[in-house]
């Protein structure tokens, strides 16, 4: 008979490993399994340098965490891979023009690749974070689904993982509201429960992106270049790509006239390009890079799509390349803010099927 966490053999025989961050969800994801009678242990990643950020709260937290619960915990040193795969390429993908996604590249190559690496060589059975997303044991393995809270729903953050690595991981949270853990983590009386959440990429500070990366890469320095419309008129000055994004209307600093909007950033000739609103709808996307999580299928499929976290996700019929790597979407309706770099994430249903990341046309295929 499975267990709750869809191993054939007793809680008291499996060795659970918790990604623990320092913050109430992964406290509480320690608590429930060790009160179902599961072998926990902890594991917490030492990820920032300075001076982009400094984690010591986040590790004494954990630490604190698992002393109080009296399970065994446990330290890795990965902050010159986060540096390398995920703030490095923060940094380039700006520099291309690019809207990149650090949250997806971290949980593809540190949280869920490196870390799950770590939590084997300790024995770990499975891997069990906080996120709040579904993880369902089935004949064919483990699927990824949606948390049943839509507004906390963090499975678009997870379609680049391994395959691999999503058979050994569990997210105990996904039928919890952001309260409701709060309220248990209270009861339990762990030390995170009132700790309030991070609002920004873990690395930039109050959403300064373009100061990060003059910090980072102070080699690169802002070119300012001209604002033109899609018909190559100048209608002003930009001082340097980094401070825009696809979909920006505000601090242009082209007033007068129509409300313009950032519909795409030209690297290679340094302009940003700007149009009203009908202009930046689109219809078509291309994706690369794709990683497919779900059983083989047909060259077209008709899938839920999320181009952007924070939006919702929207019908479309999808045409995967002969080698499934790339695939160009045809949306149902139109959506605006496309932008290069970012993630898409293919749904099922509740499903996660699996994503990409969009690119510029076939030119990048």
């Amino acid at each position: 008979m499975p267990n709750s966490l869809g191993l054939n053999k007793s809680p008291q025989e499996t060795k659970v490993c918790i990604a623990m961050s320092g913050g109430v969800d992964s406290s509480v994801a320690a608590w429930l399994l060790q009160k179902e009678g599961y072998q926990v242990f902890g594991l917490t990643m030492d990820l920032l340098q300075p001076p982009y950020a400094s984690t010591v709260s986040s590790l004494s937290d954990a630490a604190a965490v698992a002393g109080q619960l009296g399970i065994e915990h446990h330290f890795v040193d990965l902050r010159q891979e986060f540096y390398q795969r995920v703030v490095q390429y923060f940094s380039d993908e700006y520099i291309a023009g690019k809207t990149p996604s650090p949250c997806i590249m971290c949980n593809k190559h540190i949280k869920l690749g490196l870390l799950a690496e770590n939590a084997r060589s300790l024995g770990a059975d499975i891997l069990v974070t906080g996120h709040y997303a579904r993880t369902i044991s089935t004949p064919r393995g483990i699927e990824l689904h949606r948390g049943s809270d839509p507004v906390r729903d963090q499975s678009y953050f997870l379609f680049a993982v391994a395959k691999e690595n999503l058979q050994m991981l569990r997210c105990p949270l996904s039928d919890y509201s952001k309260a409701q853990t709060r309220k248990i983590a209270g009861k339990a009386g762990l030390k995170t429960a009132q700790k309030t959440d991070s609002q920004d990429i873990c690395f930039v500070s109050g959403g300064k992106y373009a100061e990060l990366i003059r910090r980072l890469r102070p080699e690169m320095q802002e070119t300012p270049g001209d604002i033109v419309t899609t018909d190559g008129k100048i209608l002003g000055r930009h001082n340097g790509l980094i401070n825009y994004t696809v979909g920006q209307r505000r601090g242009l600093g082209i007033g007068g006239g129509d409300i313009l909007y950032v519909l795409a950033l030209d690297a290679a000739q340094n302009r940003v390009i700007v149009g009203n609103k009908p202009q930046l709808a689109q219809k078509y996307v291309f994706i690369k890079n794709i990683n497919w999580l779900a059983e083989d299928h047909p060259p077209r499929m008709e899938l839920g799509v999320k181009l952007r976290s924070r939006q919702e996700i929207v019908p479309a019929s999808v045409f995967f390349s002969e080698k499934a790597d790339t695939a160009r979407i045809e949306l149902k309706g139109e959506f605006f803010g496309i932008a290069p770099g970012q993630g898409c994430c293919f749904y099922n249903n509740s499903r996660v099927m699996g994503g990409g990341f969009i690119c510029k046309e076939n030119s990048e295929f």
